[in-house]
């Protein structure tokens, strides 16, 4: 069985079972950043096409790859594949929901504290010999820690219950608002309770987000969603860019009931230097925090992101469903 992989051969390489658990399977690597010209000369006859989340899979690409059978994602979002396409085909489209949910729990816990913390405003006091200016302003203005803070997370997955799990060892207060409420025993594991969306914002002293980019959790983070935010609030996103409206975002930075922002996704992406969040993190040095998408980019993700694709390899040559179908085949 031939598979395409738009990604770097050295992961499955390190990650990947030992040779011989891979017979029967050829594996062509090409780089994600090349054109569709060159994948198809390369792989038009693969069985199977891994792609990054952030890697466009179009009809167009779909209908010139005859023998496809399924698409999987290396993570956990889909929202650039073609779903229709490629359930019109009877092809299957599968992510790693889970993968990396430790490791962009972990960063999302580590960038509330920092905000929390003042971190970039004492590295640059500290950079600029003010130790002592740094000092007196933090006893004369004492910020929290999350022992004292209530945080509410925006959708309840695999992410975001990992997160609320290491919000909980902490000590915060956690809600949580997603389009299905969890079950009593779940929440009460979990020590989060249910708010509606904008009950959440007046309410958590952060807002973490943990949704995938859909139709439906396009730009929920709305003008409305910010008018309701509690002053002086933080807001954390490591799930998707398109989740938030970036202008409304400036606009809460800019009035100052936005007290400061730690961002890991952005629309569109990859962001440039024109991006306009890029610019407002200029204006605000000490309360912007930006990240290059990097929460599921770790050896732990990794080790699992490769061990979920070749299972779900195995199950398909043995022609059977494989799981965590997307598309609704």
């Amino acid at each position: 069985m031939k598979v395409l992989i738009l990604a770097p051969q050295a992961r499955y390489d390190q990650y990947g079972p030992a040779p011989e658990a891979r017979e029967g399977l050829e594996l062509v690597f090409r780089d994600r950043t090349g054109t569709e010209a060159e994948w198809l000369a390369a792989g038009a006859d693969a069985e199977v096409l891994v792609v990054t989340p952030v890697t466009a899979v179009t009809e167009q690409l779909i209908e010139r790859m005859p023998k496809l059978r399924m698409i999987h994602s290396e993570g956990v979002g889909y929202d650039r594949i073609n779903l229709e396409a490629a359930r019109k085909r009877g092809i299957w489209v599968c992510n790693n929901a889970g993968c990396n949910a430790d490791a962009v729990a972990e960063l999302a816990v580590t960038l509330m504290s920092m905000l929390l913390h003042r971190t970039l405003w004492g590295d640059r006091m500290m950079r600029q010999g003010r130790h002592a200016e740094a000092i007196r302003t933090l006893e004369g203005d004492i910020p929290p820690d999350l022992s004292v803070s209530t945080v509410g997370l925006v959708g309840f997955g695999n992410i975001a219950q990992a997160t609320a799990r290491r919000l909980r060892v902490n000590g915060s207060r956690v809600f949580y608002y997603a389009r299905h409420r969890r079950d009593p025993e779940t929440e009460a594991a979990l020590g989060a309770g249910y708010l509606p969306l904008l009950e959440l914002a007046e309410q958590c002293d952060i807002i973490s987000l943990h949704l995938p980019a859909t139709a439906e959790s396009r730009h929920l983070l709305d003008e409305t969603f910010f008018a309701h935010l509690k002053p002086g609030a933080f807001l954390v996103n490591t799930a998707r860019g398109a989740v938030i409206d970036d202008e409304a975002l400036c606009a809460a930075m800019r009035s100052g009931r936005l007290a400061g922002a730690a961002l890991d996704a952005y629309e569109p992406e990859p962001a440039g230097a024109d991006h306009p969040l890029v610019h407002l993190a200029a204006e605000f040095p000490d309360r912007m925090i930006l990240c290059p998408h990097q929460g599921g980019v770790n050896q732990s993700a990794y080790r699992r992101v490769v061990q979920m694709i070749f299972e779900n390899l195995e199950t398909l040559r043995a022609g059977r469903r494989p799981d965590r179908v997307v598309n609704g085949l």
